[in-house]
């Protein structure tokens, strides 16, 4: 295969490998963003109602909202405004300071339903049955390289073999990631759990919750509604350590749902089954040269808190925007070395914050029981515990480093406010920073060829700080009563200069 999916490259082409959703949404952007985009996807092109992910979190939502989709999803899925752990600790949601007040207990393929259809309009080129085999980084590889490219070598699904290049490619393919393994980086961890069953049945009792979880003694199980009639029940019993390979039937379902939740709700018609070992891991870089990872191919937790997918599509807006501004020639290549900085330090902290809640659902001994209720005890009567634990496992509470003598706003998330133009979310879709001045300013900064990229808006309320906001959402630069030459020297430095 010849052109620019074979052996010669636009240097401007990005090659996404995997198609789940984080590779979904950092695909899509790049291509809404006019950069060429191939996605390379070793299934062959279905989205699989066998996956995992059941929750969808407020940070992860506003991400969605950026771009339009998290409306949709809305409809479609079921929100929760109650959290409850180990029958002691609870906390509201409807207090989060979001307007996703909730989670969204939605099914994996809703999220990449929509997300697909986008990469689509977008004009993403999708390449199934594909399979990486090698990835070779030419010369100006590194990491702070304005030329260069990588290449990528595939196996199609008849055999045949095709060579891609581009100037980046992100390693998007999950826990057993070609890509990682491909440029020689580790995935040191362990497993936490084994012999979690998993299983996709009817049942003839409705649950009282949206979602249901518990664990007694030595049995925990989950249950989470798919909208189809039909539900996923995950469950692990301590004492049946088994490899993944055994063979599993419903009757054992059965058995480890009575015995964490004292009843199997009348659960029948198993359309599948599973067994399936939960990992802790994480690759030490996220970046080596021209190649990138994200979602489960930089980092894999245990189910606990619902934060797997929700950090992958974190990590996806958190790139996109970036890559676009080096390729469209806006952004010095180095800030992309702020992609590892900034999102390598979130994903140990979900590892730690995950391995917590798994860690504290399979106490058993005396002490760890104490422990666990005294933790719990201590999170329900301290408000700054529970705002902690709260804020990291929805992802609103999480801040990036800032540079020395930054404003204090400087790598803060920003809330969908309410602007003069509307609301923030809005003003952020295509990609665009967002200018947010007092509303006694006149001056019309968005001007040259930095129309498309920048929004201009102020605040409805008496506010003097200016602040510029990245696209995914974030503070670039705030100042309290800047004048026009200071603003224009934080846009010149964010966005380029203005042509």
């Amino acid at each position: 295969m010849n052109g620019r999916n074979g052996n010669t490259s636009d240097s401007r082409d990005v090659i996404v490998v995997g198609a789940g959703p984080t590779g979904l949404l950092l695909a899509g952007d790049l291509a809404a963003a006019g950069i060429p985009v191939t996605l390379v996807e070793k299934r062959r092109h279905e989205i699989s109602n066998l996956s995992r992910a059941f929750v969808v979190h407020a940070r992860t939502l506003e991400q969605l909202d950026a771009r339009g989709l998290a409306d949709e999803l809305e409809a479609k899925g079921r929100p929760l405004d109650r959290i409850n752990l180990f029958g002691r600790f609870s906390a509201r949601l409807d207090t989060l300071p979001s307007r996703f007040n909730h989670l969204l207990v939605i099914p994996q393929y809703e999220v990449e339903k929509v997300l697909e259809r986008r990469a689509v309009e977008a004009g993403v080129r999708f390449r199934y049955e594909t399979e990486v085999t090698a990835v070779e980084q030419g010369a100006g590889a590194g990491s702070d390289a304005g030329s260069g490219t990588v290449a990528v070598e595939v196996r199609g699904p008849a055999g045949e073999t095709d060579r891609l290049t581009a100037a980046y490619v992100v390693g998007t393919d999950g826990h057993r990631s070609a890509v990682r393994e491909a440029i020689g980086l580790p995935f040191p961890g362990k497993s936490v759990i084994r012999s979690v069953v998993l299983a996709d049945v009817r049942l003839d009792e409705k649950p009282a919750e949206v979602l249901t979880a518990k664990a007694v003694g030595d049995a925990f199980a989950f249950i989470a509604p798919f909208g189809d009639g039909y539900y996923r029940i995950i469950g692990w019993h301590r004492g049946r350590d088994v490899p993944d390979s055994a063979p599993l039937d419903l009757d054992e379902v059965r058995e480890i749902t009575r015995l964490a939740l004292g009843r199997d709700y009348g659960m029948r018609d198993a359309r599948w089954m599973s067994r399936f070992h939960s990992d802790e891991r994480q690759a030490p870089a996220y970046r080596v040269g021209r190649v990138f990872l994200a979602g489960d191919a930089a980092h894999v937790h245990t189910p606990a808190g619902g934060q797997g997918m929700n950090t992958g599509l974190q990590d996806a807006a958190n790139l996109s925007w970036k890559l676009a501004a080096v390729l469209g020639g806006h952004a010095d290549p180095a800030l992309l070395d702020t992609y590892e900085a900034e999102r390598h330090p979130v994903g140990k902290a979900v590892l730690r914050s995950s391995g917590g809640i798994v860690r504290l659902a399979m106490a058993k001994h005396p002490w760890a029981l104490v422990l666990r209720a005294a933790l719990t005890t201590l999170a329900n009567l301290l408000p700054p515990v529970r705002t902690r634990v709260i804020g990291q496992v929805s992802g609103l509470g999480y801040k990036y480093p800032a540079p020395r003598g930054a404003h204090r706003l400087v790598g803060t998330r920003v809330p969908d406010v309410t602007l003069t133009t509307g609301r923030l979310h809005e003003a952020l879709r295509g990609g665009r920073f967002v200018l947010i001045t007092p509303r006694a300013t006149d001056r019309p900064y968005a001007h040259g060829d930095r129309k498309d990229r920048l929004a201009v808006a102020r605040w409805t309320s008496d506010r003097r700080t200016t602040v510029l906001v990245r696209p995914d959402g974030y503070v670039a630069w705030a100042a309290e009563d800047a004048d026009v030459a200071t603003i224009e020297a934080a846009l010149t430095a964010a966005l380029g200069a203005a042509s």
